[in-house]
């Protein structure tokens, strides 16, 4: 018998359906059934890992604990699970080819012709099993990356296909995202793309257990039924997925549709208990009955992508809601605060965040948003290069030395306050070399972390290669920014905070990737708080 049981989840049509928000949905209707679930994500492109990709052609890099530079899915599954994922929930055909070549190299396959089949795909369904092998869960669900049909995800399809035919019908099973598209001037749903996109997968060698179909219409009857009969599938596997208002619905229209219940019949799994939802239902109540409105200001190099930011949005969600807040987020693209009136832009936030990037551009802008939030008493939360720019407009200001600058932007400054990382400095590769993962930070006792987090010690996701110079830290904490989160190791300033200011924390570390939607991060939580609270002041000035 299986170790585990196996869902995979394909997609076709387009790109984009939101297959990463179906595979998280039915891992949470599992997971409050009483199932030990993970989701895992297989991405066709050869790069080794998403690391170093442009974020405008992948979105943002989610980092794990253990330092794995992931796709941005991985962070759906952490924050509707609230369980952490690891390097080995993310595999991409880089990996793979990567992984193969090398044991060629060492002589492994004894003189073979080393081909797609069977040594390829043989290291697919390796990954595939490996977090099933650990007999930590009943069901892992595995999300194929890309569209049936593409030539990259080849091999993988045929990995499942091998998969199905290796571990029989009640222990594989695959679930096809599709699309039903709606013409306007003819006024119907059409199923023809649905019906190409399984003939794809069906050539292939695999037949969809479960179609899930993106439609921004119901799926009347006759529809289902159409669509049953041309993709041979069971009428009750036809499955509606309405476009919803927020990702956070997508749970509880699954459940309507009794996605997660078929899965469990064909699976041969118990599904008689109902998921225990009550907790996601509150959240929802809050975030949907906000009593406040704020608006927050994400300062950043590359806000033309949303998803860039995606867990910094996500993190917003998540405290909004804890605090009955709706947070707006009015997106700055860093440069524009280099005109003349940057502070008329800036004046009419109720917070302003300075979001994480790489490089020169927009640096200067960035500095001048802290400097703006700092002079005007704006609740202000830096984010790794954010905390970083906090620091310069610091030195600069504050302390007169007007010459400071991170030696990223200017690695000639005679200033550094930020500079590379010792074990930094003989590194040329760009590939999984920053200081990367979970790393522990001692709190101040009596600052203003140590009283958000509630204890001295914590531990928190990096993703850098700068750090703030500790030579000029006694001349900081003298003139009133303290460092309050130090790495008890490195001795790494982790966390800055200015005193006398209602609201005003950098931290070197990433807290949106560990906010999920049962633990809101206290950072976000309070951040949000302190904005409600100067959005009130203001409120009351006007009077």
């Amino acid at each position: 018998m299986a170790s585990a049981k196996y869902i995979f989840v394909t997609g076709g049509v387009t790109s984009s359906l939101g297959k990463g928000i179906i595979a998280s949905s039915l891992a949470k209707l599992l997971q409050s059934r009483g199932f030990s679930v993970t989701i895992q994500k297989f991405d066709p492109y050869i790069n080794i890992d998403p690391g170093t990709l442009n974020p405008y052609e992948h979105g943002e890099c989610y980092v794990t604990d253990d330092g794995a530079e992931t796709d941005l899915d991985l962070g759906h599954y952490e924050r509707f699970l609230n369980n952490p994922t690891s390097q080995a929930n993310n595999v991409t055909t880089g990996r793979i080819y990567n992984s193969v070549i090398t044991k060629e190299r060492r002589g492994d396959y004894l003189g073979k012709t080393v081909q797609v089949i069977p040594h390829i795909t043989d290291e697919i369904k390796r990954n595939f099993t490996a977090l099933g092998n650990t007999g930590k869960y009943d069901i892992i669900i595995t999300e194929i990356g890309g569209c049936v049909g593409d030539i990259e995800s080849l091999p993988f399809i045929e990995a499942v296909r091998q998969m199905k035919w290796d571990m029989g019908a009640e222990n594989a099973i695959v679930i096809h995202l599709t699309l039903v598209p709606y013409l306007k001037s003819a006024g119907e749903l059409k199923t023809k793309p649905t019906q190409h996109s399984v003939k794809d997968l069906q050539e292939s060698g695999i037949q969809p257990d479960i179609l899930v179909c993106r439609t921004e219409h119901p799926l009347p009857i006759e529809i289902r039924k159409k669509m049953a009969l041309f993709c041979n599938v069971h009428l009750n596997s036809v499955i509606e997925s309405l476009d919803a208002d927020t990702i956070y619905d997508v749970p509880l229209l699954m459940k309507k549709e009794k996605l997660d219940e078929r899965a469990l019949e064909k699976l041969n799994l118990p599904h008689n208990q109902e998921p225990d939802i009550e907790a996601w239902k509150d959240f929802l109540g809050r975030l949907k009955n906000p009593t406040e409105e704020i608006t927050i200001g994400l300062v950043g190099k590359y806000v033309e992508l949303h998803d860039a930011y995606k867990s910094i949005v996500e993190s917003f969600v998540h405290a909004g809601a804890h605090n009955e807040c709706k947070v707006h987020i009015k997106w700055i693209q860093s440069e524009t605060l280099l005109s003349h009136n940057f502070e008329y832009t800036l004046s009419e936030l109720d917070g302003i965040v300075v979001a994480p990037g790489f490089g020169q551009r927009g640096f200067e802008g960035k500095i001048n948003a802290v400097r703006y939030a700092r002079e005007n008493g704006i609740p202000f939360f830096g984010i790794c290069l954010g905390m970083q720019c906090a620091s310069v407009e610091f030195a600069r200001n504050v302390l007169g030395i007007k010459d400071a600058c991170s030696s990223e932007m200017d690695p000639d400054t005679p200033n550094p306050v930020i500079d590379l990382m010792e074990d930094q400095k003989q590194i040329t590769a760009k590939g999984g070399t920053m200081r990367l993962g979970a790393y522990a930070c001692e709190l101040k006792k009596g600052s203003k972390v140590n009283q958000i987090y509630g204890k001295t010690r914590i531990s928190e996701r990096h993703r850098h290669r700068y750090e703030f110079n500790n030579k000029y830290l006694e001349a900081f904490e003298k003139a009133g920014m303290i460092a309050s989160g130090i790495n008890p190791d490195s001795k790494l300033v982790e966390i800055i905070e200015l005193k006398d200011h209602p609201w005003f924390v950098g931290a070197q570390f990433h807290p949106e990737l560990k906010s999920t939607v049962m633990n809101p991060h206290p950072l976000f939580v309070t951040f949000v708080k302190a904005s409600v609270e100067h959005a009130l002041r203001k409120r009351l000035v006007v009077r």
